[in-house]
């Protein structure tokens, strides 16, 4: 199922809701964001790029898209990972989810990227996500929101992504 390739030109993904941004700085960081759409070639791709900063407990710089857009549960449960078409400068790059029960902004699941600075399919299934600071497991039944997340260490963070779905593997 295809969450988004870009390809809208009223800024909204494929299943109908927009990509945003978040940094630290809801919570006192120091870090800059800047995300948005940007053409590389001949596809048009989601571009997250920005400076981490550590400063006053920061590290993170995030695009988030929730996955329906009602702000209701989404059940992935027909399907068990999530493909992305990503390449990014040096630095640990994840995919985060948020479901049901992630309420604090601290809670989500998180699964890292092997990213390069050439063009990656990556397949990252259901079973690679960890909880972090939860003690549920990945309910794909109650997914909320996806993001793409610059985070743990300072460095100059830019990641683009071209295409992701979700996948039955």
């Amino acid at each position: 199922m295809l969450i988004d390739d870009f390809s809208s030109s009223d800024g909204r993904a494929v299943i109908g809701s927009q990509w945003r941004g978040f940094s630290d700085r809801v919570m006192g960081g120091r870090s800059d964001l800047q995300v948005g759409y940007h053409r590389d070639g001949e596809q048009t791709v989601l571009r997250l790029r920005g400076q981490v900063r550590l400063d006053n407990n920061g590290g993170f710089i995030q695009a988030r898209l929730p996955l329906r857009a009602d702000d209701a549960p989404f059940d992935a449960s027909d399907y068990s990972a999530i493909r992305v078409r990503v390449r990014a400068a040096p630095g640990p790059y994840y995919l985060h989810l948020r479901t049901r029960h992630t309420a604090r902004p601290w809670q989500y699941y998180r699964a890292a990227l092997d990213v390069g600075p050439e063009w990656r399919d990556l397949t990252v299934p259901f079973s690679a996500f960890e909880g972090r600071s939860i003690r549920h497991d990945l309910d794909a039944t109650t997914l909320r929101s996806l993001a793409v997340v610059a985070y743990g260490e300072a460095f100059e963070a830019d990641i683009e992504v071209a295409r992701i779905e979700l996948i039955r593997d």
